[in-house]
């Protein structure tokens, strides 16, 4: 079968489908050639998948499920919610793996988070390091609810032959991201800081911790592709990082924002909160070596993009 025509006939169950990335993979299968009429994506509101009744209509003669749908956030959502995030990320991933298995889905894929990683790992992250250590604190709920999906995963493929496929993506940014500063990421949390600091007239920011930590990030059509190319292409139980294979300190990033948004004021750091983890830059040689995955667009192109993006929504 040519390679461009793999997604033709394969109905799809795309969880997290109208969210951020969720968005940037249907474009991705469609672009692959899927069909919009085979792609169900089910909505938060109407489709609950905290309901197994629910799971066992979705998946019944789905060909592959990508299961991006996931209850996310920085490190004060973390920090206020780890019982929601432990709960429903481990019993929505259990639940819906079990009853793709059940009706008998061809491909299942589940996305992992760089949270998974061990608080103190040998930078770059390596994926056979994922089991040496404990998460970093703040957001080791979240990350060991999804790494469950990988034992799962792989005891599936073990007892059932199942073919299930598990990523671990870096932090996302770009055009649509969530900018609720209640619940949002690193990158759009300072976009909106700054923004809104110049919407005011005023003069200080406040950014959490001491810009010490470092962070990757990949932007959002990149990991598209990615997570669209392991669908057709990668058909192993082992983890895979998804990134874009460099780091970049937060005090670096600010910087970069500041340049970007035009912010004349001053940069107060609040070392009474939390880093999170010291580093993170991953090691990305496997998604290369195993479904031919390489980043493609430039950080300061993505954050100029992704700025442009916010702003053009917001004014």
């Amino acid at each position: 079968m040519r390679k461009h025509n793999f997604f033709k006939d394969k109905k799809i169950l795309l969880t997290g489908g109208n969210g951020f990335l969720g968005q940037w993979v249907l474009k991705e299968l469609l672009r692959k050639g899927a069909l919009r009429k085979n792609i169900e994506i089910p909505s938060s509101k109407t489709n609950n998948l905290l309901s197994v009744q629910n799971i066992k209509r979705m998946v019944k003669g789905k060909d592959i499920i990508i299961h991006l749908a996931a209850l996310v956030g920085g490190i004060g959502f973390n920090r206020e919610n780890p019982g929601r995030m432990v709960y429903e990320n481990l019993v929505v991933g259990t639940h819906l793996m079990e009853e793709a298995r059940k009706a008998g889905v061809f491909k299942f894929v589940t996305l992992g988070t760089i949270c998974c990683y061990p608080k103190y790992t040998p930078v770059p992250f390596k994926e056979e390091n994922l089991w040496n250590g404990y998460p970093e604190e703040t957001n080791a709920p979240y990350g060991l609810a999804k790494k469950m999906q990988l034992v799962q995963s792989q005891a599936y493929r073990q007892q059932y032959g199942f073919n299930s496929i598990f990523l671990m993506p870096v932090n996302l940014y770009g055009p649509g991201d969530n900018f609720d500063p209640k619940s949002s990421h690193v990158i759009p949390a300072l976009i909106k800081k700054f923004f809104d600091a110049k919407q005011k007239g005023e003069k200080n920011v406040v950014v959490w911790g001491t810009g010490k930590a470092t962070r990757e990030f990949l932007y959002v059509e990149d990991a598209a592709k990615a997570i669209v190319l392991a669908a057709e292409k990668y058909n192993k139980s082992e983890p895979v990082n998804i990134g874009a294979g460099f780091e970049i300190a937060i005090k670096d990033l600010v910087e970069k924002l500041v340049k970007l948004m035009d912010f004349k004021g001053k940069i107060v750091w609040d070392k009474t909160k939390p880093n999170g983890q010291p580093r993170r830059c991953l090691d990305v040689s496997k998604a290369k070596k195993e479904f031919g995955f390489t980043a493609k667009t430039r950080f300061e192109q993505g954050l100029k993009e992704t700025v442009e993006w916010y702003m053009g929504h917001s004014l």
